[in-house]
């Protein structure tokens, strides 16, 4: 049986790390890597934030942590938060058991690139899914 998608084309190179070749082949002292969403010393190491720093500490001291992978859809205290406060405490759609939630990585891309490739190339016509602009 033939895949409803085996006429989807490639997708073109990701921008961002044809960015970041081109950053790591200047060599312009000077230069400043402004494409990726992480800080950096004057070294050009990466910097984490001291809260990040405490909140890995909070996390390793937490005994209730097991490690263990979360379910398919993510953590569910986390969706249902996450649905609140995007759609409201007193959200119709949510007390009336219309809201579906995903949690993913990659907050600009997963959600947005599995969305636009279905309404590019899913047959299924008639369906709605909201993106907001810009993504982030």
């Amino acid at each position: 049986m033939a895949s409803i998608f085996e006429n989807v084309a490639g997708a073109p190179a990701d921008v961002i790390f044809a960015l970041t070749a081109a950053y790591k082949a200047d060599t312009d002292p000077k230069k400043v890597n402004l494409g990726v969403g992480a800080y950096r010393t004057e070294d050009g190491k990466p910097w984490v934030l001291p809260v990040v720093h405490k909140a890995d500490h909070i996390m390793v001291d937490d005994e209730n942590l097991d490690h263990e992978y979360l379910p398919i859809l993510g953590l569910e205290n986390f969706r249902k938060a996450s649905a609140k406060l995007i759609l409201g405490e007193n959200s119709k759609a949510i007390a009336e058991g219309r809201v579906g939630s995903a949690q993913c990585i990659s907050g600009t891309g997963a959600v947005y690139t599995g969305a636009h490739f279905l309404s590019k190339h899913y047959p299924f016509k008639g369906a709605a899914c909201y993106i907001s602009k810009p993504t982030w």
